[in-house]
């Protein structure tokens, strides 16, 4: 029987939505320090874990997958990640903050490490000839699951509480994941769609052979591949995990009146500064499906990156200077847009160098940029940030609640000349030479 090969479309969409919901951590962080009384950075600890644990369990997932098959290996990181969350429910008994970043963020980042890698790399051996547009299609489900997501975990927060909600999730993770899995297939081997014959020097061009990792790691392609993925998710994630309180900075230096700020007039500032979460995220996903196509047009995934590169450095460099809140939102927006550009293009670019076989495993190695930049991105926003002016929040007359106006300008600036580095990678970056038909 002939398989339908939009249906591993469909599964790659049912899994990656719910596995996006990694980022509405930020629903949880206020009602985890109301039940638990964690500091700031005791409440910002899990965030990063789970993203290195993702990223580590990407690199021995995409190897099993490779060779067993994505859709029992998906199955698994849905169990995996399922239970990581329903585990977590029980913080309130078990311990506290160890047990929850035990729980919620290396078990749950293990899980969803495990199930990422496989539809992604199940697309790209399906769609060799729409490689950049289907992997955009399949990662535009992760980008688009925190805007699915965040809504319910807040009604639900709101109906009943945090650790309720971690319970909710699980089971609802774990069992659409296990259905989105059962879509999941690899092709046969040297399988290409009918009458489909990719133009010679394009992106799609077929290799001599496929590259196992060790090969891939002994190219010097791969390391300008990932400096350049680093320096990309380092800007994109400095900007989506702090864009509501860079926007509380900006807005709240202009309105203060000596050193204070009127506690409706904070509230309004803060009611857009989530907004700007909403929108940045919509971003993301749009720049997803469309870089992905757009590369798939221009025939050159390298010229694209180029393109996306030069736009996110600009838009760092002069981020500190967009203080209205439509230019605030263009230029985060646009960050948001490249930065889901580079989560498409990736995969794809990894295929492209180094062939459809072992692309679990190249991609999962290749994927440790990303966690790298999770890491390093809000590390060094918080170590090359100024404090500014303290100010008093006033309610009704008096004063309520304290504010640090906090100077972003050289955490920009260091980032934007990474994406500037990042050009000049890509513009050395060749395929390896004597592996094309």
């Amino acid at each position: 029987m002939k398989k339908n090969r939009w249906l591993v479309v469909l599964g790659a969409l049912i899994i990656q939505i719910s596995l996006g919901a990694v980022y509405i951590y930020s629903v949880f962080k206020t009602p985890l320090q109301q039940m638990f009384g964690w500091d700031k950075s005791q409440v910002a600890l899990p965030a990063q874990i789970i993203l290195a644990s993702f990223a580590i369990a990407m690199i021995f997932a995409g190897r099993v997958q490779d060779k067993i098959g994505p859709r029992v290996v998906a199955t698994a990181g849905g169990i995996v990640l399922g239970a990581g969350l329903i585990l977590a429910s029980l913080t309130q008994k078990m311990g506290g903050l160890s047990w929850f970043v035990t729980t919620f963020s290396v078990i749950g980042g293990i899980g969803v490490g495990i199930t990422y890698v496989c539809p992604i790399s199940a697309c790209v051996k399906w769609f060799p000839d729409k490689r950049g547009l289907i992997t955009g299609l399949a990662v535009a489900g992760f980008g688009a699951g925190g805007l699915v997501f965040a809504p319910i975990a807040k009604s639900l927060i709101e109906s009943h509480n945090v650790m309720y909600t971690m319970l909710a999730l699980g089971i609802i993770f774990l069992v659409t994941i296990i259905i989105g899995a059962q879509f999941l297939s690899a092709p046969p081997a040297d399988w290409k769609p009918e009458n489909w014959q990719a133009a010679a020097g394009s992106t799609a061009a077929p290799q001599k052979k496929d590259y196992s990792w060790r090969e891939m790691l002994a190219t010097p392609q791969f390391y300008l591949l990932w400096l350049a993925y680093f320096a990309g998710c380092t800007a994109g994630l400095m900007i989506i995990m702090n864009a509501s309180t860079i926007w509380q900075s900006f807005a709240a230096n202009q309105k203060i009146v000596g050193s204070v700020l009127d506690s409706t007039v904070f509230d309004t500032i803060k009611t857009a500064g989530a907004t700007s979460v909403s929108l940045i995220a919509i971003f993301n996903a749009i720049g997803r499906i469309a870089w992905g196509k757009i590369s798939d047009s221009m025939g050159s995934r390298i010229k694209t990156l180029i393109i996306m590169f030069a736009i996110c450095s600009a838009s760092m460099l002069f981020l500190n200077r967009l203080t209205t809140y439509p230019l605030f939102i263009i230029g985060t927006g646009l960050i948001g847009f490249c930065f889901g550009g580079f989560l498409a293009l990736y995969p794809a670019v990894t295929a492209d160098f180094y062939g459809t076989k072992n692309v679990g495993a190249n991609y999962g190695i290749m994927f440790t940029a990303y966690g790298a930049g999770g890491l390093l991105g809000p590390w060094l926003q918080a170590r090359l940030v100024e404090k500014g002016l303290t100010i008093g929040i006033l309610k009704e007359g008096a004063q309520a609640a304290t504010f640090d106006i906090i100077n972003y300008k050289t955490a920009f600036v260091v980032s934007g000349i990474m994406c500037i580095v990042a050009v000049l990678f890509k513009l050395l970056t060749k395929a390896p030479k004597l592996k094309n038909i």
